[in-house]
């Protein structure tokens, strides 16, 4: 089980790492977005989920109730399949804050970099390059990232996480 990160009304200052078994791709690419330390192998089998969460001091993230329960590393049971009630519940059990969004790559959890904007002159399109002034790159993947127009709806999606509505 989970340590009881709940004991206090702030949110933890600590950096969580999460692992997201392989039924939950998607939150796991929306706490990545959220700028959380999330890892997600859909090919891993539940003994290797349990031990890497264990080696490197993970919260395992499954919605199989038998491996939540099992001994040897720290999980949380996500009750829903509903993506916004999934994250609802991992910041909420976990006492997190998604003050670092758009930090990490969504596709493989690497910490983003800022470039310089001519240094992406050839590898955005035209327009991107002339209408945007802040990039950033995974040093890893070496995708680039800029404020696209779907990131008004991440922004919401992330004011609803931050601000809940009233019961």
């Amino acid at each position: 089980m989970i340590p009881d990160y709940r004991q206090t009304d702030k949110p933890t200052t600590a950096p969580v790492k999460l692992l997201a078994d392989g039924m939950l791709g998607r939150l796991a690419k929306w706490l990545r977005i959220l700028g959380f330390d999330t890892l997600y192998d859909p090919s891993l089998d539940d003994h290797a989920l349990l031990r890497l969460a264990r080696a490197e001091g993970r919260i395992l993230l499954t919605c199989d109730r038998e491996l939540a329960h099992r001994r040897g590393a720290p999980s949380l049971l996500i009750e829903s399949t509903d993506l916004e009630s999934q994250l609802r519940q991992v910041i909420r059990d976990l006492h997190l804050s998604p003050d670092a969004a758009f930090s990490r790559c969504p596709v493989c959890n690497t910490p983003l970099e800022a470039l310089e904007k001519e240094a992406v002159r050839d590898r955005v399109p035209a327009h991107v390059f002339r209408t945007h002034t802040e990039f950033s790159r995974c040093p890893h993947c070496d995708r680039v990232y800029w404020s696209g127009t779907h990131r008004a709806r991440m922004l919401e999606l992330i004011s609803r996480l931050q601000h809940p509505p009233d019961p």
